[in-house]
């Protein structure tokens, strides 16, 4: 949701004057891109009082036309906050969801089931997480595929620098998979595929990119499974996209998802995919990979198995990746998301 935010409001060049809020002070690794271009960013958590009250304030001092809301845990507090603002100075509340509603804790799915009516429109990022959401006025929901800089991240290509750095052959074949490490990425099911497809097949490496509370549990499970040699935890690389440009097969594992930025970045660069359907992740990948059940390592592992072994259609997942990749291009997002913001602007406001 981060990068996608950010991706919006430092590429767009529509009439909207953006300014971004964020409440947890360690998530902000993306603030440099935001300031580098000129975007107001403004940190709601700290000492003396809640972010609620900052917000509310900030929306006092600064008046608002349009809170775009990107958190499910901060959604219906928004919403709360902006009726408390008088109705001449009240801004419209605008929500994307960026994930299938099951995977929000049931309060969670409870309060923005009572306030998500609230809302002037409510974005999903796939029609997966359209049909999952609860208490909202018809046509209310519409479903935006949300996109990327796409010759941004093409620039970034540098496989033979990448595979030199790491020590890796170019006749290797590598998974990537760029991830958050939490609990939802079933991180332990990728580690168990990875170990029976390193057990019966040569030169086969993956490459896992990404920082969260489970990363030394990742680690313990790339131990326990002997395979460290061939499965590396990279952590938080800033080179995320060039990484991944390495690749000859992206990969996740996935329990929970919205639409992920990496599935389009690897689209992007074409990099076929192998991932669980989960969220919109079949909607995003189409015939540009393989989509196995979701909590089944063994059909992941048979995916990867068949794909290593397979230089030719591997071959021919990454010219589909390379097709299927303009779906994703940042321009086409906003220009529909600009016509989301113009339609719920109020009268008078420029």
């Amino acid at each position: 949701a981060e990068r996608l935010l950010v991706t919006q409001v430092t590429r767009d060049r529509g009439p909207v004057a953006h300014r971004v809020a964020y409440v947890v002070a360690t998530k902000d690794h993306l603030v440099p891109d935001l300031r580098a271009a000129e975007i107001p960013t403004t940190c709601l958590a700290g000492r003396g009082g809640s972010w609620v009250w900052r917000l509310r304030r900030l929306l006092v001092t600064d008046p608002t036309d349009i809170v775009h809301v990107h958190s499910p845990a901060l959604a219906a507090v928004v919403r709360i906050v902006a009726r408390t603002l008088p109705r001449a100075t009240r801004p419209v509340i605008v929500g994307t969801e960026h994930n299938r509603w099951p995977r929000h804790h049931r309060l969670t799915r409870f309060a923005n089931r009572c306030t998500i009516s609230l809302e002037a429109a409510t974005i999903a990022v796939s029609d997966e997480v359209a049909g999952t959401i609860r208490g909202a006025q018809p046509g209310q929901v519409r479903t935006i595929v949300h996109g990327i800089d796409l010759d941004a991240v093409r620039a970034t290509a540098d496989r033979v620098g990448v595979r030199a750095e790491l020590g890796l052959d170019d006749d290797a074949v590598v998974f990537v998979c760029v991830a958050n490490l939490r609990r939802e990425k079933a991180l332990d099911d990728l580690v168990t595929a990875a170990a029976r497809v390193i057990a019966e097949t040569d030169d086969v490496h993956y490459l896992l990119v990404g920082q969260g509370p489970l990363a030394a549990e990742v680690e313990r499970w790339i131990t326990a499974a002997g395979i460290g040699a061939r499965f590396r935890a990279l952590g938080y690389r800033a080179d995320a996209t060039r990484v991944l440009s390495a690749a000859d097969v992206f990969t996740m594992s996935s329990r929970h998802e919205g639409l992920p930025v990496a599935v389009m970045e690897a689209l992007a660069l074409g990099v076929p995919v192998v991932a669980t359907a989960a969220g919109g992740i079949p909607e995003a990948v189409g015939t540009a990979g393989v989509v196995t059940p979701v909590g089944d390592p063994e059909a992941l592992a048979r995916a990867h198995a068949a794909l290593a072994i397979d230089d030719r259609h591997r071959r021919e997942l990454a010219a589909a990746a390379s097709a299927r990749s303009s779906h994703f291009s940042i321009d086409r997002a906003l220009v529909e998301i600009g016509a989301v913001y113009e339609a719920v602007t109020p009268a008078g406001a420029p």
